[in-house]
């Protein structure tokens, strides 16, 4: 009876170091999930400030068009003027 009773604290030992080793396990496997998704949302991250670039070039490129497009306007409307002053 005597090493019943002196085997029970390292049995309890070796179900804490079993318990210890599955959340090391567990807690490996959230590390990779969570690096992971880090670099998945790093790459979304990367995508999306790519896009926002690429739009901020579009809308300048639109805003340089439309006054462009109201220089010409002004330009055809004078041109109007102009031909009907002449009265042909």
């Amino acid at each position: 009876m005597a090493t019943t009773t002196e085997l029970q604290p390292i049995d309890r030992l070796e179900e804490k170091v079993k318990q210890l080793v599955g959340m090391i396990e567990s807690l490996r496997t959230d590390r990779t999930k969570a690096l992971d998704a880090s670099a998945r949302l790093e790459r979304n991250l990367d995508a999306a400030t790519t896009r926002i670039t690429e739009l901020e070039a579009h809308t300048a490129e639109a805003a340089t068009l439309r006054e462009e497009r109201e220089k010409i306007r002004h330009r055809v409307a004078d041109m109007i003027s102009h031909i009907d002053m002449l009265k042909l």
